[in-house]
């Protein structure tokens, strides 16, 4: 009997070794809904910047999407770089080589702040890059559980890699690459993190996010994984799809200024970018749009730098790509408009669907659609024009058209639904069916 167990225990212990799909233990099916702290860290306007990030701002975050957003499904708590650097962006790990949270952002460390995100029924997210951190390197980290060091997996010649060419190569022919990336997520898990994003992704990185993947799978711990850059190369996107559970598919949204984003920088990207990437993804792969500067645009804090109308068409594009909705902005200052807009149950079912859309028309006024699993049609009309134009969807018979974002009925109508006067850089989302 104790032979079989020990059989058992070892074939089980090789499926773990050898699964590839990121978080094949528990699939995610629809695209995760939270927030961001990029957008903060990235902005010029006093009182933001990357001194911003820190254990209090985080839980004040986390307080202000329980209270305002989680009901309508919004749950991730997402800490972006930064974390485990100090004041003067020095990045630090400890004597392994893992990533250990700067003591002066996050004094109580990583656990506790990750309790108190659960204790309000939330999850928490951590930020990765790709390629093996020079500080590691050069300390020449012990790897735990072998008797490798850091310096044992760098790629020969020494290979700068990642989008800014920062880190080293690793070199994934030495099993103790894999360790490498298993005692970091290790880590991750006991501290009860539910999210990695992994940034920095080239087309030299394919391995670092397998590496990233099988390291959530050997922890048994459910986390979604984002592969990031600004973007993540085209050409690696169908591959990506094994390991990821996202893919950033445009630049970053933020405009480095004193507002978190602006329509032309860069926001109305978007719509040129997205077509390129449709095909590649499926029920457990999305095209992650980055995130969406709809939080604030009154009274104090930081402002979105974008109008409500602008606002929407946002929300609306978001959902229409079933891409996960984040927010970016100072959600302690979380406006009624932005409240309304991100927490619209209409809308947000059109992102939860899970399906992607056909782009009908392109140009200054354009049609997109897409399937529901129930089989009704989704049809949104976008105005990138300077001046309010008429825009219109066809179809075949007749057919009910119901005007989400208002939450109305707008009747039956055979052949063609027109939307009206669409303001510049506006949209409507309508249910045909």
């Amino acid at each position: 009997m104790k032979r079989l167990l020990s059989i058992f225990l070892a074939v089980l212990g090789f499926l773990s070794l050898v699964a590839s799909p990121a978080d094949a233990r528990t699939p995610f099916v629809k695209p995760f809904m939270g927030w961001s702290s990029w957008s903060l860290e990235s902005s010029t306007r006093a009182g933001y910047g990357t001194s911003w990030l820190n254990e209090s701002h985080v839980r004040d975050a986390a307080s202000s999407m329980a209270s305002k957003l989680k009901s309508a499904g919004y749950t991730y708590v997402n800490i972006d770089s930064g974390w485990n650097a100090s004041q003067s962006w020095v990045f630090h790990t400890d004597v392994n080589g893992i990533p250990d949270p700067d003591p002066t952002r996050f004094p109580s460390g990583i656990p506790a702040l990750a309790s108190y995100v659960h204790s309000l029924g939330l999850k928490l997210g951590l930020y990765a890059v790709t390629g093996l951190e020079k500080e590691v390197y050069d300390k020449n980290a012990p790897i735990l559980g072998t008797s490798c060091h850091a310096q044992d997996i760098a790629y020969r010649p020494l290979t700068p890699s990642n989008g800014w060419g920062g880190n080293w190569k690793v070199d994934f022919t030495n099993p103790c690459a894999q360790k490498y990336y298993d005692s970091i997520v290790a880590r991750f898990a006991s501290w009860g993190v539910d999210f990695v994003k992994v940034d920095g992704t080239t087309a030299d990185n394919v391995a670092d996010i397998r590496a990233w993947s099988s390291a959530i799978d050997h922890s048994r711990r459910p986390m979604w994984l984002t592969a990031s850059a600004w973007p993540v190369p085209r050409s690696i996107g169908s591959v990506l799809a094994r390991y990821a559970n996202g893919v950033r598919v445009d630049t970053d949204i933020e405009c480095y200024c004193e507002t978190v984003s602006t329509w032309d920088s860069s926001v109305k990207a978007r719509w040129a970018d997205l077509p390129d990437w449709l095909g590649v993804f499926g029920p457990q792969y999305r095209p992650d749009l980055d995130s969406m500067p709809i939080s604030n645009n009154t009274g104090a804090g930081i402002q979105d730098g974008i109008s409500d109308v602008e606002r929407q068409s946002v929300m609306t594009f978001w959902s229409m790509a079933s891409s996960p909705l984040y927010v970016g902005g100072d959600i302690w200052f979380l406006d009624a408009s932005a409240v309304s807009i991100l927490t619209n149950p209409e809308v947000v079912r059109v992102d939860q669907a899970g399906t992607y859309p056909t782009r009908v028309t392109g140009g200054d006024h354009q049609v997109w659609t897409k399937r529901a699993p129930d089989g009704r049609t989704y049809a949104a009309v976008y105005n990138l024009g300077a001046t309010p134009a008429d825009i219109t969807v066809d179809f075949h018979g007749a057919r009910p058209v119901r005007d989400l974002v208002a939450r109305k009925d707008l009747g039956r109508f055979r052949g063609s639904w027109t939307a009206s006067a669409v303001p510049p850089h506006g949209s409507r989302l309508v249910r045909i069916g």
